[in-house]
């Protein structure tokens, strides 16, 4: 992680892991680092020179469903030589190689003598120390006795639902309005909670004060100008300007300042022949190869050393194959998981490759008029990319990434991005097959369950002032899964060796009037480490020790430690979007569940304290 201002020579200032650069770290994010806070620029000024492609030709039509044609492959995250195991050498132009970031908030505030002002002002001097890249910071010299005291980021901004940034327009505020004073001011803290109405600010020179208690609350954005569509990441405003009548004021840390939209598709075989499923494996390289002459060059250096048993005619011949048929018209790009549900529901057909195998094994006893199959999937590649990001609003409200309205979808960069930040991961899971006549004969008797989610449904997108409230709706048999996901994750991290915030889900659910109906659940997980898993969660599979561990589950969700609160939770009102499900029970990590902890519900799987007539494996 590299820093670019011109009030900082470019240095190195942190680190972190390459896949926090999708989920935690990405674009348009806020980088907390011990003395400062950054923020991580745009595409455009990544130095994608160092970074390695991925293929995954199904999220590549996804990503361009959203983006546009113009996206025309994935990257890894720039990595300097240090990462790759190097030796190092901290003044050589090489050090500067990472993902650039700019200081921001720009408004900084002496520990001292709590003077507010921008860096601009020319009143701060920042430090960076090479050996040290994490001492980087900003001093103000402002007394002669003793070392400089640093000055910290102003801990407040303002946002809008647009995605929009910018500092606090601390000097409006102050003078309530614009104004030709330009200070000095200071920000004095009275009180010991460090809330945002204990903040008081106080200009030297016409000595006005005013307290952030007055942009608290829902009448505070009436003392709130309005948005200016800055977009600091990009170093630009929004071309489009801004509607929104108000920004809002965000502490410099909340966690709805930033959420990644993602997408995500695992690498399953969709050729029949294995010299399909070879070139599926090896796209990154030949969809650069134009004419047989430059196949026979990627040959000649090396690069497809797994299609060697092939003649170059061969394999051109199938490149032509598939280039003209790269994608079935009848074929959602933005439906990702079909083309993964035919093959974890057809495990015999499915091929085997270096990235991909299933392995079948019986139900558990005691649960076989549940499940129709459950498939072991021993090996398996997963690819994320990163189209954009959101303030405020998550996207894990709306089922699909690319029903995420494109106003509240932030731009990763000022033009239309002809390249994608990506991660590779490899890992291992268990898929569950649910009987689908036993699902259908549970939706039919629980009609008034249904409904209740339902209304929830609508109250609760209707207080996110989300347009259409009433389309979305998964339905209760989104909820049966997606709640046994959950309890059946939180029973396996207990022996798998794998914490909870390492197995994700993958919710396969289609309803009948929808198309051909989906019912199945994949718990897995995956690691950026090119060797995969060690295959704790398959040994877990197994028919004798996967029933036990079900059992475990289900027992543990019949009673919670917040019962009888936790099970007389009714949904709707348009607070939550669950019923009987909560922190103790339920609830997963961010980096594991697909839908924010909505649409959960233990009663769905087996008798509460509150409710007995749901449960489907009663």
């Amino acid at each position: 992680m590299s820093m670019s201002a011109s009030q900082m020579r470019r240095s190195e200032v942190g680190e972190v892991r390459p896949s926090q650069t999708l989920t935690t770290y990405g674009v348009g994010s806020l980088v907390d680092l011990p003395n400062l806070s950054v923020i991580v620029m745009g595409l455009d000024d990544w130095p994608i020179s160092h970074s390695t492609e991925i293929a995954e030709e199904r999220l590549l039509l996804s990503a361009q469903s959203i983006l546009g044609p113009q996206v025309s492959r994935f990257l890894t995250p720039p990595r300097g030589p240090e990462s790759m195991g190097a030796q190092t050498n901290w003044f050589d132009e090489s050090r500067q190689i990472g993902v650039p970031v700019a200081p921001f908030p720009r408004w900084m505030v002496c520990s001292r003598c709590r003077l507010l002002a921008p860096l601009k002002s020319g009143l701060f001097e920042a430090k960076v120390y090479p050996y040290r890249p994490d001492r980087a910071c900003y001093v103000h010299n402002c007394t002669t006795q003793g070392r400089a005291p640093m000055v910290i980021p102003a801990r407040f901004l303002v946002t809008c639902d647009h995605g929009h940034l910018d500092d606090f327009p601390w000097l409006e505020f102050v003078h309530r309005g614009p104004t030709d004073c330009n200070g000095p001011l200071r920000m004095y803290e009275f009180g010991p909670s460090g809330e945002m109405a204990d903040v008081s600010i106080v200009c030297d020179k016409c000595e006005k004060r005013r307290r952030l208690a007055e942009v608290v609350g829902p009448i505070g954005s009436k003392n709130m100008p309005q948005c200016n569509a800055r977009r600091p990441h990009l170093r630009d405003h929004d071309p489009n300007g801004c509607d929104c009548d108000s920004v809002r004021p965000i502490a410099l840390g909340a966690s709805n300042l930033w959420f990644p939209v993602v997408i995500s598709a695992l690498s399953v075989p969709q050729a029949a022949d294995e010299l399909g499923r070879l070139i599926e494996e090896n796209w990154a390289v030949l969809e650069k190869a134009a004419t047989i002459e430059v196949l026979k060059a990627f040959r000649d250096i090396g690069q497809l050393k797994d299609l060697s048993k092939y003649t170059d005619d061969q394999i051109w011949q199938k490149l032509e194959e598939k280039k003209a048929g790269t994608a079935s018209e009848d074929e959602d790009p933005d439906d990702l998981k079909s083309p993964e549900w035919k093959v974890f529901t057809n495990p015999a057909n499915a091929k085997e490759s270096r990235t991909f195998k299933l392995r079948i094994v019986d139900p558990p006893a005691d649960f076989t008029s549940y499940f129709d199959k459950i498939v072991l999937v021993e090996k398996l590649r997963e690819v994320r990319a990163l189209v954009g990001f959101t303030r405020i609003m998550s996207p894990r409200d709306f089922d699909n990434p690319a029903d995420l309205p494109e106003n509240r979808r932030a731009e990763i960069s000022r033009k239309k991005p002809t390249w994608l930040p990506a991660s590779e991961t490899r890992g291992e899971g268990i898929f569950f097959h649910f009987s689908e006549k036993k699902i259908q004969q549970w939706v039919k008797k629980n009609h008034a369950f249904e409904r209740e989610f339902e209304r929830a449904h609508i109250a609760w997108k209707a207080s996110k002032n989300i347009p259409n409230p009433e389309l979305g709706n998964p339905g209760i048999r989104f909820v049966l899964l997606h709640s046994f996901a959950h309890a059946l994750i939180r029973q396996l991290a207990i022996e798998c060796g794998y914490t909870s915030a390492s197995i994700s889900e993958r919710i396969y659910s289609r309803n009948p009037e929808n198309g051909d109906p989906m019912a199945g659940v994949l718990i897995y997980t995956s690691a950026p480490d090119s060797e995969g898993t060690l295959g704790g969660l398959c040994a877990l599979g197994e028919p004798d020790k996967l029933g036990r561990h079900i059992k475990r589950a289900l027992e543990k969700v019949s009673l919670c430690s917040s019962d009888p609160l936790c099970s007389e939770h009714e949904v709707g009102g348009g607070d939550t979007l669950h019923g009987a499900s909560c922190h103790a029970c339920s609830f997963l990590p961010e980096t594991s569940c697909e839908r924010g902890n909505k649409y959960l519900d233990r009663a769905a799987l087996t008798p509460t304290m509150e409710r007995t007539d749901v449960a489907f494996f009663g």
